[in-house]
């Protein structure tokens, strides 16, 4: 087994803290979600992680006018500049202090950063390669405290920037003669957005207690002015940041004087007008008091929209300079913490870090884009369903959440539990999720019709802390962490069917066999049982073991046992002949971290760690466990070792992840990190009182640890996923990495291969480019072998390359368009090989998986096509059926037209004719 799995994707969590941002075209949401970065496609309906990680939580991301750069800053300062386009890092940089905004200029030239009271001008990247990619260009000062947002002029001729002082400053990038620098006040609280209007210099202002101020300019941006070139060039050379944030602060200070001085001086006939500022107008917008304080604001300035957000949810749309309420609507029940506009004004993107949502609305027709929520609390659970397409989540918060692994979205979301979910799992038939609670139930939802059909309780209110249903998916067994007992239900008729007795401790893990009805319990009372489900449910077997038993798993084919201790130890047991047949120490490869409030060192703590969780591999040769740590370990079984740690994370914003603490931090009094210095939405995860639905004013804040509480091997065997602190992190097989010959010789070159291919040799060009093993050179010779030669060739393979081809066949079915050749090379290969492969089917068993998911998702596609089109096929049989009658309508109505026309034409010839005899008799008489 190869152990080339990377990062693949983050789920379970969409957003956390800091801005949102729309890519250039507005078809995509950038979030920041903890120390990463998720990307989510509105259009196709995806998610992408990128695979870049800062060492803290990230709080703001700048965007680049043309969208291929993004400068992602941590709570430290620590930046990184970001390809988009590569999804690589470019260059790191440190600010040294807390960034609280970034904004590129629309020409994408500079940028500028807030941090304290500094707003700092730098040159963007430009596209040459270059040793130090941020270079300070300017360095403004002005406010007496933090800054808070930034807003430039269409042209780039001026940046705007409010602060905490309730003032708001104008600055000009360039040396202008008339604008150096704007002091604005009015407000009576923080500003929270500050926005210049389209192609002009015109302001608005918002501040945190709802009050919006208009700001008119007596000058047009044409009419600011260029500095005279008498001021001495600078030399450039390299100096400090600090340095150079002096000398400009100097600088500015003089060139003030300089234009006060020029303002009592004598007027002479080149000097122009400074720019000056009057309040045009200012509004309200919690008038009524129905409205708590402004969290969030964005304007678009083409279609003059203001977007406001509140701590209570709710958010308003007016339109400026006039102050129209456009609408408004409640969306959350927590604080609107970030909001967006699209470009082109008709999508707006909310964020609500208190519960982890991530909104897109379009206004115009009062509807949702997107709407995604992870667990707002730890994820405790997680199942694969057994085609790998879907993932169920279980979390603190109650909620069992499905998460489709091709998108990377959630799909559904059960609420019926009233407390945390302990454990989830599906049922063999991929349609049933069911899910323990501490809440005394055991709940069977429906993933046909979304509803929770069955729930299971027991006699007497019990925590279920552990579950399993059987193959057959007719019984479900969980245990009870407070009366140590074991319940079975009947998933048919809902019945409790028998209490199973025994344990003297809390049950804390069970595991039903894959191939018989033999249900093993792991205990705290140091034993193993296994219960025989056909026998009057009896102890078959106990296994006793050193410590405390955390976890048990059955290996795919039955045959082993794998049990994690409180020693640290994983034990492994024939469960046949109650034998054990090996164990690991893998307490020294968790290398815990020392927690902030930890007395003793983490070489002392990690002697009381262990796994809480454990999961073969999909080919059972390999074992993964985890859990307080963070890392994941894969041991193989046969040789008893360590063959890979991965870790989790790198975010320092989580508790336990150093192994030393910081001395700086450590005074007389203990260490300076546990002082809370939040003022109530600071860091950290707030800690609401019981029954408070408002607020809580103690406003109690905690470091989280990270820890692993969940792992699960994917039935198709290329991808793995942990639940963790961080959320659901996804780790898949990188097939590209990976240069993997098989039984490579001198002659196994790509021009033998296609020599052979000539010939039309197909057999032995297949054999031969399985054995050089390139993905692009199988997937040429694979797609040249003609459609009515597939049986010829895949009954003259021979059995070690069946296997190889059903694989590739498999992975290409997914992602490929030739749909009905790859399926005629599957049909084929499995008709022809069927009775070989099914002696060996516990080793293929990954492999007809994957194959199962990509004709599954295929199949739901394409059905999801042929039902639209056959209602578009009946609505135009239909619409031609009715034009038909409505022609044969109208050609009667015509005939009949026609008809009393000619009898018209008839009665007046007889007329005429009447009138004519009448003459006539008149003129013989």
């Amino acid at each position: 087994m190869k152990f080339a799995y990377k990062f693949s994707n983050l789920l379970g969590a969409v957003y956390r803290q800091g801005n949102l941002s729309f890519s250039k075209d507005g078809n995509a949401v950038i979030s920041p979600v903890g120390n990463r970065v998720s990307v989510f496609d509105l259009k196709n309906n995806t998610s992408e992680t990128l695979p870049v990680s800062t060492s803290k939580n990230i709080t703001c991301v700048g965007l680049s006018p043309d969208g291929s750069l993004a400068v992602v800053v941590d709570e430290d300062g620590a930046a990184l500049l970001v390809s988009l386009v590569t999804r690589a890092v470019l260059h790191h940089f440190h600010f040294h202090k807390p960034v609280s905004s970034i904004r590129f200029s629309p020409d994408g030239r500079k940028f500028v950063v807030t941090k304290d009271n500094v707003a700092l001008m730098y040159h963007a990247p430009g596209k040459q390669r270059e040793f130090n990619a941020f270079v300070l260009d300017k360095s403004y000062y002005g406010p007496y405290d933090e800054t808070t947002c930034i807003d430039w002029t269409d042209d780039s001729k001026c940046f705007v920037v409010g602060s905490k002082d309730m003032s708001t400053w104008v600055f000009g990038a360039e040396r202008w003669a008339n604008l150096i620098y704007y002091s604005l006040g009015g407000h009576k609280d923080v500003i929270v957005g500050c926005f210049f209007e389209k192609d002009s210099l015109d302001l608005y202002t918002v501040s945190r207690d709802g009050a919006l101020c208009v700001w008119e300019s007596d000058t047009e941006l044409d009419g600011l002015v260029l500095k005279k070139s008498r001021d001495k060039p600078k030399a450039p050379r390299q100096r400090d940041d600090e340095e150079e944030e002096e000398e400009e602060d100097e600088e500015d200070r003089t060139e003030g004087e300089v234009i006060r001085g020029r303002a009592e001086a004598p007027k002479e006939k080149d000097e122009t007008k400074n720019v000056r500022y009057k309040q045009r107008s200012k509004h309200f917008f919690n008038k009524d008091g129905d409205f708590n304080n402004l969290t969030a604001a964005a304007y678009h300035k083409p279609t003059h929209i203001l977007v406001t957000g509140f701590a209570s949810g709710i958010f308003h749309l007016h339109e400026l300079p006039d102050f129209n309420l456009i609408h408004s609507l409640s969306i959350s029940d927590q604080r609107i913490t970030s909001v967006v506009i699209n470009s082109s004004g008709d999508w707006l993107g909310f964020g609500c870090s208190g519960m982890g949502q991530l909104l897109v609305w379009e206004w115009q027709s009062e509807s949702y884009v997107f709407k995604q929520q992870g667990h707002f609390n730890n994820m405790a659970a997680l199942a694969y369903s057994p085609d790998g397409q879907y993932i169920a989540t279980g979390g603190d918060d109650g909620k069992v959440k499905v998460w489709n692994t091709n998108s990377g979205l959630c799909f559904v979301t059960f609420t019926e539990h009233t407390s945390s979910v302990t454990k989830v799992t599906f049922t063999s038939s991929g349609f049933i999720i069911v899910s323990a609670s501490l809440d005394g139930t055991v709940r069977a939802f429906d993933l046909r019709r979304y509803r929770n059909f069955r729930t299971f309780t027991s006699p007497r209110p019990a925590q279920f802390s552990s579950l399993a249903v059987d193959v057959s998916g007719e019984l479900v067994s969980a245990g009870a962490q407070d009366s140590f007992e074991i319940f079975l239900w009947s998933m048919q008729t809902g019945r409790l069917l028998e209490v199973l007795g025994g344990h003297e401790g809390p049950v804390s893990c069970l595991c039903f066999s894959p191939v018989q009805s033999i249900l093993a319990s792991a205990s705290w009372d140091r034993t193993i049982r296994l219960w025989d489900m056909l026998d009057s449910w009896q102890v078959k077997e106990t296994l006793p073991l050193t410590s405390d038993g955390l976890s048990v798993t059955y290996r795919p084919d039955g045959q082993e046992l794998a049990v994690a201790t409180l020693n640290g130890e994983i034990s492994f047991w024939n469960p046949h002949t109650a034998t054990q047949t090996g164990s690991v120490v893998g307490r020294h490869d968790l290398e815990t971290g020392r927690k902030e409030t930890d007395k003793i060192t983490a070489k002392q703590t990690a002697k009381n760690k262990s796994f809480t969780s454990l999961c073969y591999s999909a080919d059972g040769e390999s074992v993964l466990a985890g859990g307080q740590s963070k890392f994941v370990c894969i041991y193989n079984i046969k040789e008893q070792m360590l063959m890979k740690k991965f870790e989790i994370s790198c975010n320092l914003s989580f508790d336990a992840m150093e192994e030393f603490l910081d001395r700086r931090k450590m005074t007389e009094f203990g260490s300076m990190a546990l002082v809370d210095e939040g003022a109530g939405d600071g860091d950290g995860v707030s800690i609401s009182l019981p029954g408070v639905r408002t607020g809580d004013m103690s406003s109690r804040h905690f470091k989280p640890e990270i820890r692993v509480s969940s792992l699960r091997f994917s039935p198709t065997g290329r991808s793995w996923a942990a639940t963790t602190t961080e959320g659901l992190l996804v780790y898949s097989l990188d097939g590209s990495l990976v240069f993997d010959p098989y039984d490579l010789d001198l002659d196994v070159t790509p021009a033998s291969i296609r020599k052979q291919l000539r010939l039309q040799e197909w057999a032995p060009a297949i054999v031969l480019a399985f054995r050089l093993n390139e993905k692009a050179l199988k997937q040429e010779v694979l797609e040249t072998v003609p459609h009515e030669q597939i049986p010829v060739v895949c009954g003259s393979l021979p059995d070690i390359y069946v296997e190889k081809l059903l694989g590739f066949v498999a992975a290409s079915l997914e992602k490929s368009g030739h749909l009905q050749f790859y399926m005629t090379w599957a049909q084929n290969l499995l008709m022809l090989h069927g009775q070989k492969l099914k002696n060996r089917s516990g080793a293929i068993l990954p492999t007809i998986q994957a194959l199962q998911k990509s004709i599954q998702r295929h199949f739901d596609n394409l059905s999801k096509l042929c039902d639209f089109n056959v209602y578009n096929i009946r609505y135009a049989a239909a619409l031609s059926k009715q034009r038909g009658i409505k022609r044969a309508a109208e050609e009667d109505v015509g005939e009949e037209e026609e008809e009393e026309e000619e009898e018209k034409e008839d009665e007046e010839l007889s007329e005429e004719m009447s009138v004519a005899s009448v003459e006539e008799a008149d003129l013989m008489l």
